[in-house]
């Protein structure tokens, strides 16, 4: 992996990193902390803020929680920031800007989810402890009290942070019961902090894995995106197939655990797959914006979904799985339009697991001119992604098969690079367009002109670059032999 590990961390050093991060957000939680109290408010930091505080990620969009109503909140705010708003107000949360720092302030509260409902009902609560106990986890149910900065874990958050554990403050059934995507926020926070989840807490996420039907797939997909986008996303990853999650929100990733890859190594096609994405994610220094990248990865966790359609057994004992690129895109696109991805992401994702063996169809390297250009032209703008995918998609043991497919791909990206300088090969086209289609077969507008430049731009793909008159002669001869046929 190319992030490693989270070492254990000390009660200690928490606190010193709380003490820290407090002073560098001295300028925006004391003022708050004042005015709340000469207003007769509780104010305290709350959540993550607070949580990541202790990690020594501090950040300027900060949670807090307070005693005091919407709307006197909103007042107090408006004395403080430079702009407020109240989108959450129907939640109890007001809030507000000021320079870098951006501020939530929500209103003590109680919430429950009826078991049939996807919208929780709010109740506003009278005190910090009592709003402390409905969040998700312990780690998440701490606070430092404004002013004073006085800490608050009622729950011990301080020591699941350091043994890195990840418990509910309650009974892990009834957070579970308040709010089911809790279940997708402990896989996504296994991803993110490297988190061990309890046992008890495991143990409530498989017997109520069916919950997670009432959430809308929005918010499953947002879960789904930040859990791939972390460092760790093979625990969140394996945690959400432990426990069956996976099974109703990404039915494609356990159903791999039942395949065996064609090549008959001691691992199934699910090992082999998580192993591509950790070797994709370790690779996305290659693309222009470097990671994490959301297509990049879901392709390489997509990249074999069409695996269990297309297996087929052999007489001579081996396995097949002829077409399940094609067949792995179609499934790919349906599950991503299910989660309501938007189009752009799901047409790159399903190219990408569409043309992931495009590679390997053109044997040990010998890749004519025309070839090249065509795996340029398929790939469009997914061909750095596509590059780390195929890379990626490399997990062979043997040393010797590994190094030969490695040189054999930098071969390939050499010769794209060559043709790229030469034949400006990321722009390919004709030399005649449609208007000039038009003008010398004497036609109208309509499919024959389609026709026309579908054949000269697969003629530009076999010879390379064509001077127009060179492609105009074809286009007669073309035309002329399509006439008599």
């Amino acid at each position: 992996m190319s992030v490693a590990e989270p070492r254990p961390l000390t009660v200690v050093e928490l606190q010193r990193a709380v003490t820290d991060a407090l002073d560098e957000m001295a300028e925006v939680l004391d003022p708050l902390g004042a005015l709340f109290a000469a207003a007769g408010h509780e104010l305290a930091l709350v959540g993550g803020p607070v949580r990541d505080a202790m990690l020594g990620r501090p950040h300027t969009d900060l949670d807090f929680a307070t005693s005091a109503a919407p709307d006197e909140t909103e007042r107090l705010l408006k004395k403080w920031g430079d702009a407020t708003w109240d989108m959450g107000r129907d939640f109890g949360t007001i809030g507000a800007r000021s320079g870098q720092w951006v501020v939530e302030v929500t209103t003590y509260r109680s919430e429950a989810y009826d078991p049939t409902s996807r919208k929780p009902s709010v109740a506003f609560g009278d005190d910090l402890t009592g709003d402390l106990v409905r969040r998700d986890f312990t780690v998440n149910a701490m606070a430092v009290r404004i002013p004073g900065r006085i800490v608050e874990d009622p729950y011990g958050g301080v020591v699941d942070l350091a043994q890195r554990l990840l418990r509910t403050p309650g009974r892990p059934e009834d957070s579970f019961s308040d709010d089911p995507l809790r279940m997708m926020r402990a896989a996504r926070f296994t991803a993110q902090l490297g988190f061990t989840v309890a046992p008890e807490v495991v143990e409530a996420m498989t017997a109520m894995a069916d919950r997670i039907s009432i959430i809308s797939a929005e918010r499953v997909r947002d879960e789904l995106v930040k859990l791939v986008c972390a460092p760790y996303p093979r625990r969140g990853l394996s945690l959400l197939v432990e426990t069956g999650l996976a099974a109703l929100v990404l039915p494609e990733l356990p159903a791999l655990a039942l395949e065996r890859d064609e090549h008959h190594r001691h691992k199934d096609v699910y090992d082999h797959t998580l192993t591509v994405l950790e070797q994709s994610i370790d690779l996305e220094d290659r693309l222009p914006d470097g990671g994490p990248d959301f297509v990049s990865r879901f392709a390489a966790l997509m990249h074999d979904v069409g695996k269990p359609r297309t297996r087929k057994f052999l007489g001579d004992g081996t396995v097949t799985f002829h077409h399940h690129d094609v067949v792995g895109a179609k499934l790919t696109r349906k599950r991503m339009q299910a989660l309501r991805f938007s189009n752009d992401e799901t047409d790159a994702v399903a190219k990408l697991v569409e043309l992931h063996l495009r590679f390997h169809g053109y044997g040990t390297g010998e890749w004519t001119d025309s070839a090249v250009r065509r795996y340029v032209r398929d790939a469009g703008d997914q061909l750095e992604r596509l590059h780390v995918l195929t890379r990626a998609d490399c997990t062979t043991r043997n040393q010797r098969k590994a190094d030969r497919l490695r040189r054999t791909y930098d071969d390939l990206e050499a010769r794209i690079a060559t043709l790229m300088e030469q034949e400006e090969l990321a722009a390919v086209r004709p030399a005649l367009d449609g208007n000039r289609i038009m003008e010398i077969l004497g036609i109208p507008p309509g499919r024959e002109v389609g026709q026309a430049y579908n054949y000269l731009l697969e003629l530009r793909l076999d010879r390379g670059p064509m001077e127009p008159e060179e492609a105009e002669t074809a286009l007669r001869q073309w035309w002329e032999t399509r006439q008599h046929a």
